[in-house]
């Protein structure tokens, strides 16, 4: 088990592992009781355009990520304010013309062996330059979801009662929007395009199907999201598999065995529980 440590290039890997890991499962959370799961789906084609536009031209492909990334949520939620365009409608438009976009660009370049780590990501090769700004990115997003935590939880749980009392609601989803699209960059580089959206969701699904305390649930979807991410890694370093697809694979296993156990938790600890989808506030 200690082999791996001894090459950078793998300690590079298990650090964003880790992470990525965190910052997924942190947001993911929030993501899964929004009912947003189809916007991070939205916005992980969406990276596409943004990732082969920046490859083509030589430059950061995660800084290309993050403007078509950035651009796509502020632009779904620019139309979801107009009432002839409902949201699922603008998450059905604009990622779907980027995706296309994308595949354009991609087609123009003959060089599909180069882009199919943006699809299919490559964790193992990530460079001491990515794994700065991954770190810079988690560190502020985690920031950001701490320093506004009841405010989030009153969207998720509540958001009648979080407009009466005067929360900026509507800068609350431009907001998550924001946090959800940087959060997309930064799980390309582990899964891909294809699969960043299964590290988002699943882990947090997972984790809902153990508790409805938001907090506790949070802390299980890091759980899930870190152990995903570490088996991802050691199964891709030793069997040579694709490291995105190990991962994801890995979380689907942590969610099988949860709701394996699931009934027998909920007799448990709340043989009364009569709601699946409220969320305590405590």
């Amino acid at each position: 088990m200690s082999e791996p440590f001894q090459y950078v290039f793998m300690q590079r890997a298990l650090v964003a592992a880790v992470v990525v890991g965190v910052l997924c499962a942190c947001l993911g959370t929030l993501v899964v009781l929004r009912r947003m799961s189809l916007v991070g789906h939205a916005l992980t084609h969406s990276a596409l355009p943004g990732l082969a536009i920046a490859y083509v031209l030589g430059l950061n492909i995660f800084g290309g990520a993050v403007v078509a990334t950035v651009l796509t949520a502020l632009l779904i939620g620019w139309l979801a304010k107009n009432e002839a365009v409902y949201e699922d409608t603008s998450v059905g438009i604009i990622p779907t013309l980027m995706f296309a976009l994308g595949i354009l660009v991609i087609s123009s370049t003959k060089s599909y062996r180069d882009m199919s780590a943006m699809l299919f990501g490559n964790i193992l090769g990530v460079t001491q330059t990515d794994l700065r700004l991954t770190i810079a990115i988690a560190l502020g997003t985690l920031l950001v979801l701490l320093l506004f935590y009841k405010e989030w939880k009153l969207l998720c749980v509540d958001p009648n009662y979080a407009k009466t009392i005067g929360i900026p609601l509507n800068i609350l989803r431009y907001g998550l929007l924001l946090l959800l699209a940087l959060t997309v960059v930064v799980g390309i580089q582990a899964v891909g395009t294809i699969l960043t959206n299964a590290l988002l969701v699943i882990p947090a699904a997972a984790a809902r199907l153990l508790t409805n305390r938001l907090g506790v649930m949070i802390v299980w979807s890091c759980v899930f999201a870190v152990l995903s991410a570490l088996a991802g890694v050691f199964l891709s370093y030793y069997f040579g598999l694709s490291s995105g697809a190990s991962i994801v694979l890995c979380c689907g296993l942590c969610f099988i065995i949860c709701w394996l156990i699931r009934p027998s938790i909920s007799l448990r600890t709340n043989p009364e529980r009569k709601s699946k989808d409220s969320c305590c506030v405590k």
